[in-house]
């Protein structure tokens, strides 16, 4: 999802391990610091989503044999005030226990930095949990707050679960998808991308 244009101008693209982000128009790019990263990666078995650039703190820390905590006790916020973004991130394991993080400022104020961890162990069937950036609108946009939401995972492939979240999404703000489905008996998967600035 993006607001503003800089955000907006983007796509996703397959890499040797998971996913990142490029410009679509190189010409409109204004700030490349915040928008281009690898939101999708894989340290072993795991496999690491996030919104932004810590997916390689993660992914680094993992490989030294450190865990999802210590690697996040390094990373803030993002620092485009006011808002503040909150940074998102998520660990899914082989055996599809998964866990999530959300790191954000504290009510706005940048002088402190709150951190919050869930872990769950391989869900119900048809069960997942999100967490997304904001709450709502506002001036500053107020950050998510509580718990993961619980959302329902409905049976069928890859292609049928992203048909259905990126119909789901708001128009003007969203920019491309992810969807990784795993057999968890078989480790076989099946990935499917959507940009909306190719047509999709």
């Amino acid at each position: 999802m993006g607001r503003s244009e800089n955000s907006r101008n983007r796509i996703f693209e397959l890499t040797e391990d998971g996913i990142r982000t490029r410009a679509f128009d190189e010409s409109k790019v204004t700030d490349p610091s915040l928008i281009i990263y690898h939101p999708v990666r894989t340290a072993g078995d795991d496999t690491i989503i996030t919104n932004g650039d810590q997916t390689d703190t993660v992914r680094d820390a993992l490989l030294e044999g450190k865990v999802f905590a210590q690697a996040l006790r390094e990373r803030t916020f993002e620092p485009d005030g006011p808002n503040f973004t909150p940074r998102i991130s998520g660990l899914l394991h082989r055996d599809g226990s998964y866990a999530l993080s959300i790191i954000k400022s504290a009510d706005g104020d940048p002088s402190s930095c709150r951190r919050f961890f869930f872990g769950y162990q391989p869900s119900l069937a048809g069960q997942g949990h999100f967490i997304h950036t904001y709450k709502g609108d506002g001036d500053p946009l107020p950050s998510f707050s509580g718990e993961p939401e619980q959302v329902s995972v409905p049976d069928g492939d890859a292609m049928a679960l992203a048909d259905g979240i990126w119909s789901d999404l708001n128009f003007e703000n969203k920019v491309s998808l992810f969807v990784r489905t795993t057999d968890l008996a078989t480790g076989e998967s099946e990935t499917v991308l959507k940009n909306k600035l190719e047509g999709d």
